[in-house]
């Protein structure tokens, strides 16, 4: 059954996407305000399942990419990503049916919201990672075969670059290239395919769920943790479950290559008093360690939530002195195969850990 996403429930979208966000995925703030713009503007966008898309149908996923401190400074019209999807349409001589996250958190969840109100186009309720990557290939699409090109990067100012390449890690290497010419942030569509290829590759309702997160913690009065368990319980995540509460007591970034790279450092309150965290991100949180021993790693989430008013705090909003909460959630079992885990797992990223369901943790 198809839902209509409006003002109200592209807010509540947006809050619940900086869960699922880890951290990273751009500044969901500005993608609700681009997203708000549009809907405003050109009316609500369908929500439509997968299930409901005809196999021949031609979906064009549409996001930003670029570093999450740039995009803050630059802030886009709503029209960038337009321009990429116009120009994939040009290159394959066929028109959208509709258009789709390529990831579900931050900016990426809503400003397909605003492609698809300008252009009078469905969103399909999935995505190709199930919360934020930093990387293009970074995707279920990549693992389970579909090719990432022909893809198109657009600036704010109509410049557009076609990309074409039978291998998705060179998409990314290129893309992230021309980001930086870019100034930092640009607007990518890339992953066009069939609504067959959708079905078979893409995490269904992550849209819905990122909604419906939204919706809990807006209406959660004291208890973010609760609501947020009671949600992912009843997903095709696992439950959440609280890894660590404490004080930021450092932090440190550097933008670099088109990323951010850093940590946060917590010293524990309460039950964890006497223990440490380190949270390693690159735009999003990859690793948590309590006293240099890893209790989450990707492609499970790590969020980190204000400890007073529940809210999820962005990798680029960490500040020296916050209480928070650091929660993790499992991932589906489609981010968690062989296949998956080769691109995305922890050593991937460098870090120094086997990746272990945060459900088998003790």
């Amino acid at each position: 059954m198809t839902v209509e996403i409006g003002v109200e429930e592209i807010a509540d979208v947006a809050l619940g996407a900086t869960v699922l966000g880890t951290g990273g995925g751009g500044d969901p703030h500005v993608g609700k305000l681009v997203a708000k713009q549009a809907i405003e503007e050109f009316g609500p966008v369908e929500l439509l399942p997968p299930d409901e898309l005809d196999a021949d149908d031609f979906v064009v996923p549409t996001a930003q990419m670029g570093a999450p401190t740039v995009s803050v400074e630059k802030l886009p019209s709503g029209r960038e990503a337009v321009t990429s999807m116009e120009r994939i349409e040009r290159e394959r001589g066929k028109t959208a049916d509709a258009t789709m996250p390529i990831e579900c958190g931050g900016i990426n969840s809503t400003f397909p919201f605003a492609v698809a109100a300008r252009r009078g186009l469905p969103v399909v309720d999935a995505d190709g990672m199930g919360r934020a990557f930093p990387e293009l290939q970074h995707e279920t699409f990549n693992i389970y075969g579909v090719s990432g090109t022909p893809a198109a990067v657009s600036d704010e100012r109509g410049s557009t670059c076609l990309i074409e390449t039978d291998d998705n890690d060179q998409l990314e290497w290129l893309a992230r290239g021309v980001t930086v010419r870019m100034g930092g942030v640009a607007y990518v569509s890339d992953y066009p395919m069939t609504g067959a290829q959708v079905k078979e590759t893409a995490i269904p309702g992550t849209m819905s769920l990122a909604r419906d997160l939204g919706r809990a913690l807006r209406l959660a009065e004291d208890d973010a943790m609760s609501a947020i368990r009671e949600v992912t319980r009843e997903s095709i995540y696992g439950e959440a479950r609280s890894l660590f509460e404490g004080k930021i007591v450092d932090v440190q970034r550097r933008t670099e290559r088109g990323f951010v790279f850093g940590h946060v450092d917590i010293d524990g309150l309460d039950a964890d008093e006497g223990s440490a965290m380190r949270i390693e991100f690159q735009n999003e949180n990859l690793g948590a360690t309590v006293d240099g021993s890893y209790v989450a790693t990707v492609p499970d989430l790590i969020t980190v939530l204000d400890r007073e008013t529940g809210g999820p705090i962005p990798t680029e909003s960490l500040r020296y002195g916050a209480r928070v909460r650091v929660l993790g959630i499992r991932t589906p079992e489609i981010m968690r195969t062989p296949a998956a885990l080769d691109v995305w797992g922890p050593q991937s990223f460098g870090l120094d850990a086997t990746y272990e369901p945060l459900a088998d943790h003790p």
